[in-house]
């Protein structure tokens, strides 16, 4: 990891002419890495005591999903999307999910997890946590045409809105969040081998579009 950021800067031609890898580019999706394993792990964990049951286990879930929010948190922030718009969304998306969730669990006495589970309805605050998230699973499926995140992008949304519609057997939920929890295990695992460079994307698009912008508000 270390050699990785000891690496000189790398220039690249872009769709818009030149651009630059820098060691803070490097860092930052090291950075954006660290938090999908943080969310990931988390997610995995929790997945597997919800699937375990009882009062001691459902408990234990909360702490797991604020790592789990942070780790979603930190990757969202460090992200390299270009389009500052979706990027915005999507970090707004984790700031309502992560609000309301906090404000459920603060108001509630049940475990979160069993609260939000026995009300489906809660999701649409919670979920827009999730809505971030296959935010990432979709931004990976377009640059890189992974499979499991192209899978992760479909199943995600068909997962929770099921649940809220009360349309899917409890059996089918459960074989869908164990998908889930292997598929963005996966991923996780698939990003941390990956080249680095290419996650950083061509930032002379970037460039461009900052500069179209400064021209657009000066005319």
């Amino acid at each position: 990891m270390i050699a990785l950021l000891d690496r000189e800067p790398q220039t690249y031609q872009g769709q818009f002419g030149e651009y630059t890898i820098t060691k803070r580019d490097r860092l930052e999706v090291i950075i954006y890495r660290g938090g999908l394993v943080m969310a990931a792990a988390s997610f995995a964990i929790a997945s597997n005591l919800f699937f375990a049951q009882g009062k001691a286990a459902l408990s234990a879930i909360t702490p797991l999903f604020a790592v789990f929010s942070i780790g979603l948190g930190v990757s969202l922030y460090f992200i390299h999307i270009y389009l500052k718009p979706l990027h915005r969304a999507l970090q707004a998306f984790w700031l309502i999910g992560t609000v309301a969730t906090i404000a459920i669990a603060i108001s509630q006495h049940e475990p979160l997890a069993l609260y939000i589970y026995d009300h489906p309805l809660t999701l649409l605050g919670t979920g827009f946590t999730f809505a971030a998230l296959t935010g990432i699973y979709f931004k990976e499926a377009f640059c890189f045409n992974r499979l499991e995140t192209k899978i992760l992008t479909l199943l995600v949304p068909l997962l929770l809105l099921g649940h809220m519609l009360k349309i899917l057997p409890i059996e089918m939920e459960q074989a869908l969040l164990g998908a889930w929890s292997i598929g963005f295990s996966i991923f996780a695992v698939r990003k941390m081998t990956q080249a680095i460079d290419p996650d950083i994307g061509d930032k002379s698009v970037f460039a461009y579009l900052k500069e179209q912008k400064h021209l657009a508000e000066n005319n």
